[in-house]
C-alpha cells in the first residue's frame, strides 16, 4: 500500500500541491541507512552554516526535511518488489531513476536532503552498479558504502577549492602568483597517489619560490581530514601558544586570522612527503633541503605555523639522509 500511495505521488502532475508538504526527517521511523546518513549530513551541513553565516538566517532554514514527491521517487527506486524477476526489476530501477531525475532538475523547490539522497542513489546507481534492492532493510551499513560516499564528498569538495583558486588565478594573478593545484596535490597525497602529487607539487615549489607575494591555505577544521596528523598537531599547538588566532575568522572581529600555511610552505611540505615515500636519491633531497632553506629565508617570523612546518620537514630531511650516508 505504501509504494501503491509512492507511484501516486510519484506520478503527480500538481507541482504546486506536491511542493507545498515536506517530509520531516526527524519523525521518520527507521527505514534505511542512507536515510539516516543523509540526515546526519544534513545537520552537519546547518552546524557550519550556523557556524559561517548569520543565525537568524539559518534558523530560517529548514534543513532534516525533504520535498515529498522526490521521496516518493527514492521510496520507489530503493524499494522495487522483489518477487519480480531480476532483468524486469533492473529495467524498471532505471526507468525509475529516470523519472527521479526528472523530478529532481523541474522540481521548484529543493532541500538539502532531497540533494543528497539523489546523490546518494546516484553513486550506487553509477560507480558500484549494486541493487539498491538487495540490501537487508535491517543489515548492518557496509564500510565500504561509508568510504565510497567519504571519498565522493572530499573530491568534490577539492574540485570547488581549485574552481575558486583558479577564480583568484584569473582575477588577481597579476599582482600575486597564485597556484591552482595545491588542493588538488594535498588530496592526491591524501589517497596514495604520490607520483601525482610529487608532479604537482614540484610544479607549485618551482613557480612559488620567487614569486612576491604567497597566498595563504587556511587550515580552517573543514579541511583538517585532507592533512596528516603531522600538520593537525602543529596546528592545534599554534592555536594553543597564540590564543588570538582561532579557528573561524568572525565577521564581527575582522583583526582576527584563522592559522594558516602558505602555498609554497605546504608544497614543499608535499613535496617532501613524496620524496621520502617514493625512496628518491640524496640529490634529490638535498636539493628540496636548498629550497626549505630558501623558503625560511622567505617567511618572517611571526609565520609561526610555516616555521614550524618548514623545521620540521627539514629536520625529517636531515634524519632520513643520515640513514643513508
Amino acid at each position: 500500500m505504501a509504494i501503491d500511495h509512492c507511484r501516486v505521488v510519484a506520478s503527480s502532475q500538481d507541482h504546486s500541491q506536491s511542493s507545498m508538504h515536506v517530509v520531516q526527517g526527524d519523525i521518520l521511523p527507521k527505514l534505511d541507512d542512507d536515510i539516516d546518513n543523509v540526515l546526519g549530513l544534513a545537520v552537519l551541513y546547518q552546524h557550519i552554516r550556523t557556524s559561517t553565516m548569520n543565525n537568524q538566517w539559518q534558523h530560517s532554514q529548514q534543513i532534516s526535511v525533504f520535498m515529498t514527491k522526490s521521496f516518493a521517487h527514492y521510496l520507489l527506486l530503493k524499494y522495487l518488489p522483489v518477487t519480480k524477476c531480476r532483468r524486469l526489476t533492473e529495467m524498471s530501477s532505471t526507468d525509475e531513476f529516470k523519472q527521479y531525475t526528472t523530478c529532481i532538475r523541474d522540481a521548484p523547490q529543493l532541500f538539502i536532503g532531497d540533494v543528497l539522497l539523489f546523490l546518494s542513489v546516484r553513486q550506487l546507481l553509477t560507480f558500484r552498479h549494486k541493487p539498491l534492492w538487495s540490501k537487508p532493510r535491517h543489515a548492518p551499513m557496509n564500510a565500504n558504502d561509508t568510504s565510497d560516499l567519504v571519498k565522493f564528498l572530499q573530491n568534490s569538495a577539492v574540485e570547488h577549492v581549485t574552481t575558486y583558486r583558479q577564480l583568484l588565478a584569473r582575477d588577481f594573478g597579476s599582482v600575486a602568483t597564485i597556484v591552482t593545484t595545491d588542493f588538488q596535490a594535498l588530496y592526491a597525497c591524501k589517497r596514495g597517489d604520490y607520483h601525482r602529487c610529487l608532479q604537482l607539487s614540484t610544479q607549485n615549489v618551482h613557480t612559488l619560490l620567487s614569486a612576491v607575494r604567497l597566498p595563504d591555505v587556511p587550515l580552517l577544521p573543514q579541511f583538517i581530514h585532507l592533512f596528516d596528523d603531522d600538520i593537525v598537531s602543529l596546528t592545534a599547538l599554534t592555536l594553543m601558544v597564540n590564543p588570538k588566532q582561532s579557528w573561524y575568522r568572525d565577521p564581527g572581529e575582522l583583526n582576527v586570522r584563522c592559522a594558516s600555511i602558505t602555498q609554497l610552505t605546504l608544497s614543499l611540505y608535499l613535496l617532501i612527503q613524496c620524496q621520502l615515500k617514493l625512496h628518491h636519491s640524496v640529490t634529490s633531497l638535498v636539493q628540496t633541503l636548498d629550497y626549505i632553506k630558501v623558503a625560511q629565508r622567505r617567511h618572517p617570523s611571526h609565520r609561526t605555523m610555516d616555521q614550524l612546518t618548514l623545521k620540521l620537514i627539514e629536520r625529517r630531511v636531515a634524519v632520513h639522509l643520515k640513514t643513508l650516508l
